[in-house]
């Protein structure tokens, strides 16, 4: 069986499609990774074929656009680049799929779903996180568009329905039904409600306690539990962060992930907070991070895998993406979430529930605050 993965997104999007599609190849199927060569080297390590959308400078382009991650612009500037790869990708399942073939796409991957309507190619759409899944059962929690869950059932749901046909489908229907229009297909609504889930399966790469499945959401929907994929399999801790994590009291883990943040700011603060507290960290920073040297106190990284990080961490100060939580619900360590943008702020609202993380909202991340919820 071929079956053709397409991952459209960020690092938190595309290593659980990897850790898939290796168990799939390891099944003795024909895999196929369609991602941005920003990934290949993900991709090729794990042995599986890439098959390029789009290229590196778009991808970094997008990523440090601080648009992308303020939650006034963020789901326009999103859209702005994901409808960019609507023609890109139908050229490719077109060349690249057929007889025989299963497409497994993110929630991106809109080409899947319509050759999956016209050709009746089979298609599995995976959810990451359960933002994604727009409930009025358990609405999800946005930076913008809350709808309150103590409200009657009747008046969320009203609510919700009028911010997906006003503000989403408003944004994605035009360019989306103009692509459709071109293939032959009608006029869609409630574009990322309904639309957007395949009929033929939905798949949640996390567990039911985090997320249980709503009665709103799709017909078809499995759960698979958390991924808990990085790239362990091909790197390891090196030699002097192995020094530094047995040189004294685990240290206090810190990541914005993938998110656009002014790291000299965060980092300093960060840098503070230890200091007060006279504990130890360790930064994961982007490689054009221009961060001043720190202490002994702290280490910088760019990238280490999480799930042999964490087990010597005393906790974890990131973002709210879906991959990093669960790699420390995994170790259970404590959390502290600052997100941003995008399911960073239902991610830190479902930890919380579980009483394992708090969340710091920007606006007021200062040393003073970090302290008040590390202490």
């Amino acid at each position: 069986m071929h079956i053709f993965i397409i991952a459209i997104g960020s690092a938190g999007d595309v290593h659980p499609f990897v850790g898939m599609a290796r168990s799939f190849a390891a099944e003795g199927h024909r895999v196929s990774f369609c991602t941005n060569p920003a990934f290949e080297d993900v991709v090729t390590s794990a042995g599986l074929p890439i098959v390029p959308l789009g290229t590196a400078d778009e991808y970094h382009r997008a990523m440090n656009d601080p648009a992308l991650w303020d939650p006034r612009t963020s789901f326009r500037v999103l859209w702005k680049t994901m409808s960019s790869f609507l023609r890109p990708l139908l050229e490719i399942l077109h060349r690249e799929v057929g007889e025989g073939t299963i497409m497994v796409g993110s929630l991106w991957a809109f080409g899947a779903r319509m050759m999956q309507e016209k050709y009746g190619i089979p298609y599995v759409s995976v959810q990451v996180s359960p933002s994604t899944f727009l409930s009025a059962k358990l609405p999800p929690v946005h930076k913008r568009f809350v709808v309150p869950a103590w409200w009657p059932y009747r008046l969320r749901a009203v609510l919700l329905w009028a911010i997906e046909r006003v503000v989403l489908d408003s944004v994605c229907g035009p360019e989306l039904n103009a692509v459709r229009k071109e293939m032959g297909l009608p006029r869609v609504k409630h574009v990322l409600g309904q639309w957007v889930h395949s009929p033929q399966g939905v798949l949640g790469l996390f567990p039911d306690w985090f997320a249980p499945i709503q009665t709103d959401w799709p017909a078809k929907v499995s759960l698979s539990g958390f991924p808990l994929y990085d790239r362990s399999a091909s790197q390891t801790l090196d030699e002097e962060l192995i020094t530094f994590l047995l040189a004294g009291q685990k240290p206090v883990v810190f990541t914005p992930g993938s998110t656009h943040v002014d790291e000299l700011t965060y980092f300093g603060v960060a840098n503070d907070s230890l200091r007060r507290l006279g504990e130890r960290g360790i930064f994961l920073a982007k490689r054009s991070a221009k961060l001043p040297p720190f202490g002994t106190n702290i280490l910088v990284r760019e990238y280490v895998p999480l799930s042999l990080l964490l087990q010597h961490a005393k906790a974890l100060v990131h973002h709210g993406g879906i991959g990093t939580a669960s790699h420390a619900l995994a170790q259970g360590i404590p959390q502290l979430v600052i997100p941003f943008a995008h399911d960073q702020f239902d991610n830190a609202a479902r930890l919380e529930r579980l009483g394992c993380s708090r969340t710091l909202r920007r606006a007021v991340w200062s040393a003073r605050r970090f302290l008040n919820q590390l202490l």
